[in-house]
């Protein structure tokens, strides 16, 4: 459990509550706790209850109770956002973010708890996010990254066809256990503990398989992961971040443009592009809670737009020429 002793009583409370009543995994409630934290010292310096000269990073947000929180407007929040946005230089998803935990919080304390009724977050405005689509590799590129792996690594071989195949979150791969696999099937462990069993195919339960026959038995800190580091305990997410950038420059592509989430992309890609999959079971295959998440996968290639529009049965209507075109 993370340490969260610097922070007031109704921020411990209100993580409490995240983690516990809401279900939320324990990387949420510390995006909440950071995005919180920023606002809480934002608050001191914006109501004068320290210096302005004081280092921002440095502030002590122990003190702020609900007298303080109590007082806090719309036009408060909105200056908060400005704040992010000129000074921290937070881009529009990361504001958005800082909305959405403000909302959430504001309405754990004056619906949950009732410590005030006047709720100044109900009407603030979320930033809009541009939509791009999402970086991918292509099916060579993706080839070239196992091979890169292939003979080298068994581990890391294996950790690669599962990012590849089943388009796992990075979080959802370093906790495989196991346990968890079922000849053809792995239980995964998703956002807000939510678990779903993915259909392993063939590439997969052999990339298991035979890293099975040489991941260490002995003086293992963890029987069950799958997936192990040096010291034998489980891999966390930034090894796991780092063997994927390691490969990603054995293959001769650009790690500082890839990583591990793009390998989601990119499995979600290919399933749609060439497994003709439903739009509704790829959302379960990755776990998505909206249909609106996963449809930035159904994006496609300028080729296929030429291709559908060359399609149209009056492509090949073609104007006549004039009678000045005919005498030139």
């Amino acid at each position: 459990m993370n340490d969260y002793s610097d922070a007031p009583q109704v921020l411990r409370d209100f993580l409490s509550y995240i983690d516990t009543i809401k279900g939320k995994s324990q990387n949420t409630a510390k995006e909440y706790f950071y995005d919180l934290r920023t606002f809480f010292r934002f608050l001191k310096v914006h109501y004068k209850l320290v210096s302005g000269k004081i280092d921002f990073e440095s502030i002590e947000i122990s003190d702020v109770d609900i007298n303080i929180l109590s007082k806090v407007t719309l036009s408060d929040l909105y200056e908060y956002l400005a704040y992010t946005n000129r000074v921290r230089q937070n881009i529009a998803s990361s504001r958005a973010r800082k909305v959405s935990s403000l909302k959430t919080f504001y309405k754990y304390l004056t619906v949950n708890k009732s410590y005030f009724s006047n709720n100044p977050a109900k009407d603030l405005e979320i930033p809009k996010i541009g939509k791009s689509l999402p970086k991918y590799l292509s099916l060579a590129d993706s080839k070239l990254l196992l091979e890169a792996a292939d003979g080298v690594n068994k581990r890391d071989y294996c950790m690669l066809t599962l990012l590849l195949n089943c388009g796992l979150r990075v979080s959802e791969l370093t906790s495989i256990n196991i346990s968890d696999i079922k000849e053809t099937t792995l239980t995964v462990t998703g956002k807000g503990n939510k678990q779903r069993i993915i259909y392993l195919n063939d590439a997969c339960v052999r990339a298991i398989k035979i890293y099975l026959e040489v991941r260490p038995k002995d003086k293992v800190k963890d029987r069950d992961a799958l997936f192990l580091n040096k010291n034998k305990q489980r891999i966390g997410a930034r090894g796991v971040q780092l063997i994927v950038k390691k490969y990603l420059a054995l293959a001769g592509l650009d790690a500082k443009k890839y990583s591990t989430h793009k390998l989601r992309h990119t499995a979600a890609t290919l399933m749609y592009r060439y497994g003709n999959v439903d739009i509704r079971i790829l959302q379960e295959i990755l776990g998505h809670e909206n249909l609106s998440t996963t449809q930035i996968y159904t994006h496609t290639e300028s080729a296929q737009l030429q291709q559908a529009v060359d399609k149209n049965p009056l492509s090949n209507i073609l104007p006549k020429e004039n009678e000045e075109q005919k005498k030139g």
